[in-house]
């Protein structure tokens, strides 16, 4: 179903990440489910995610590395820390990573699905409150797809124009990697849709011609940079 909230979990331990992925896509949930962080923050770079639900003790990259590097590519996300630990410092480190919640093992699985819930809806009214995004001189505005400006014309926008520039808007100074804007925006990554992100890119960088202070910079190979420099 396309509206299915999109669950990144990770969990090293095989047998309660299975149930864990079982159990909420009986609540409708999609689940995509990796056993180290490192995997985990691959598939994020490529795909859109709604919550991450991270366990925090894992080899290879632990919960909390893996929620301050989803952090630099998304500072909205939300993010759920499961853990079998319930030392108190824990959790004060997992709350100053910006954790939305904490969740000790074992639990009951609809109390997470409620407290899932709780966050998703929480971040949705967040979002309708963001409908504006400043940035340097300039403010975009999502519900009239217009972008503003303290020293010249407003600028109509496509939804396209406005959906990528709202992404580099809000990971400004931040490379993302061509495939994460893909997918965020197109829900897809192939050959063609990448033309397609090409050409709004060149008409994006028209929109910014007459300024010095933003920039969006093509890194080889990899992906963006909107660079905001005032």
């Amino acid at each position: 179903m396309s509206n299915q909230k999109h669950i990144l979990l990770v969990e090293d331990d095989e047998s309660m990440g299975f149930l864990l992925k079982d159990s909420l896509e009986n609540y409708h949930f999609n689940v995509t489910l990796f056993p180290n962080g490192k995997l985990a923050l691959n598939e994020f770079h490529k795909n859109s995610f709604d919550i991450c639900l991270l366990d925090v003790m894992m080899p290879i990259m632990d919960g909390f590395s893996l929620a301050k590097e989803i952090r630099k590519i998304n500072t909205n996300i939300p993010v759920i820390f499961l853990t079998a630990k319930s030392m108190k410092e824990d959790k004060i480190n997992g709350f100053k990573i910006g954790a939305d919640d904490y969740v000790t093992k074992p639990f009951n699985i609809e109390e997470l699905v409620l407290r899932i819930k709780a966050i998703l809806k929480r971040s949705s009214a967040v979002q309708t409150f963001k409908n504006i995004i400043p940035f340097s001189n300039y403010s975009l505005d999502l519900d009239n797809l217009i972008l503003n400006s303290n020293n010249s014309e407003a600028i109509q926008l496509t939804q396209k124009e406005a959906d990528i520039l709202a992404l580099f808007a809000r990971n400004k100074n931040t490379l993302l990697k061509r495939d994460y804007i893909l997918n965020s925006v197109w829900k897809d990554d192939n050959y063609f849709i990448g033309r397609s992100l090409d050409v709004f890119i060149s008409k994006l960088r028209k929109h910014f011609k007459n300024t010095t202070s933003i920039q969006i910079k093509n890194i080889h190979g990899t992906g963006y940079k909107f660079i905001v420099t005032d």
